[in-house]
């Protein structure tokens, strides 16, 4: 088997860590912070990402950390029904909320002794004139047969390898919370254990962590939120974020003030919002007999109105496993990094011109409507599209092994 390199140690880079050291492969992870930092708040898991996370031989654990979300359908602020969802699917495609911390432990439980980590390394040049490729972080050099960027949206190797691809903001700002079962409100009788709500330019999801009184399924337990709102991050300490989202999102139906109120300062979340202009054209750069692959947000960072980073870059971490897994390094390794590239780039590209579509109607992007013609829009447009758009996202299968 050969040998790689894989930089970051997100969800992605843990993934296809593990992966490649579970199929054989001598492995060194390398990771910026001083230790293997777990994510905070949770996320959802849409199908694809569930089949990614089977795939790669992790599921096992799923039903111990995930809790299924069956949210009761999509509502206007005043509580009025934009789309009713059904009560149960029956068709599989039943998404999961999920603890980041439980994942990232679920990720690190599955790395092998043939995994090398070393932290407190900041990859900052990448070598292309070899036979192999090689990373270093201006003091000391790795050298592979593989190495994979999975390093994030402002990934260093990319800048060297696609340097025409630039971060930009992605037009809003997002949070996410995780209020824990001890001090989570108890909801109206009849509230769901999931729902979303949407105007022009804000959003809020939340979804139940287990059950109350217990670990549920999760070991972790409490009431999960998202919210987002147009514009650029916020500079202001957690609190003022906070106090912020509740004036903006003030009058909202019942939960949203509820928990809104029930979150504390240090249970936020901000994340940075960020798409990739343009996408690389290539994920994949040969050099010799092996080469880089982009991973991740690293490959496609998308402005993500459907939730899809975490499930993408486990898609990538599943594709590339299996293609690669035994192609012995020289003409079969390229081959299969080849291979990655025409299933991997058309897939990000589709994914993204849905978020693009969706960000025209949710946020008015590049949209010269009026703000009741945006209104008008969001109710007969925006359920419609987010549908299709999830079930786009959605609708992916694992490379069979060969």
């Amino acid at each position: 088997m050969g040998s790689a390199v894989v930089v970051g140690a997100g969800i992605g880079g843990l993934a296809v860590a593990g992966a490649l050291g579970r199929a054989g492969w001598q492995v060194t992870l390398l990771e910026r912070d001083e230790r293997l930092r777990p994510g905070r708040a949770a996320l959802l898991l849409w199908p694809n990402g569930v089949r990614a996370l089977r795939a790669l031989g992790l599921d096992e654990g799923l039903d111990a950390i995930a809790t299924p979300v069956r949210p009761d359908g999509l509502r206007r602020p005043d509580g009025h029904w934009l789309r009713r969802s059904a009560a149960d699917r029956s068709d599989g495609a039943t998404p999961y909320v999920v603890h980041r911390e439980d994942l990232h432990d679920a990720l690190v439980a599955g790395l092998s002794d043939r995994i090398d980590i070393q932290t407190g390394v900041t990859v900052r040049a990448v070598r292309t004139d070899g036979y192999r490729p090689v990373v270093t972080d201006g003091q000391a050099t790795w050298e592979a047969d593989l190495v994979v960027a999975a390093d994030g949206a402002r990934s260093a190797v990319r800048q060297r390898l696609a340097p025409a691809s630039q971060p930009v903001s992605g037009g809003y700002a997002a949070w996410r919370a995780v209020i824990p079962w001890y001090r989570a409100p108890e909801l109206p009788a009849g509230t769901p254990a999931a729902g979303e709500t949407l105007s022009v330019g804000h959003r809020f999801i939340h979804a139940s962590l287990g059950e109350r009184g217990s670990a549920g399924a999760s070991s972790r337990g409490g009431i999960y939120w998202m919210a987002s709102v147009p514009g650029a991050a916020r500079p202001e300490p957690p609190a003022v974020q906070l106090s912020l989202l509740r004036r903006w999102l003030a009058g909202w139906h019942p939960p949203i003030g509820q928990l809104l109120e029930a979150t504390r300062p240090e249970d936020l979340v901000q994340e940075t919002v960020t798409e990739l202009s343009p996408m690389p054209e290539s994920f994949v750069f040969p050099t010799g007999g092996g080469g880089y692959v982009l991973l991740g947000d690293a490959a496609h960072a998308i402005a993500d109105h459907l939730g899809q980073a975490a499930c993408l870059a486990l898609e990538d971490a599943a594709t590339l496993r299996t293609l690669v897994r035994a192609a012995a390094p020289g003409p079969a390794l390229v081959t299969a990094l080849r291979a990655y590239q025409n299933s991997r780039r058309p897939r990000a590209a589709r994914v993204a011109r849905s978020a693009r579509r969706l960000a025209t109607v949710l946020q008015g992007r590049g949209s010269r409507l009026g703000t009741r013609a945006r209104g008008m829009a969001l109710a007969t447009i925006a359920p419609r599209m987010l549908e299709a758009a999830a079930s786009g996202a959605n609708d992916w299968e694992p490379p069979p092994i060969s």
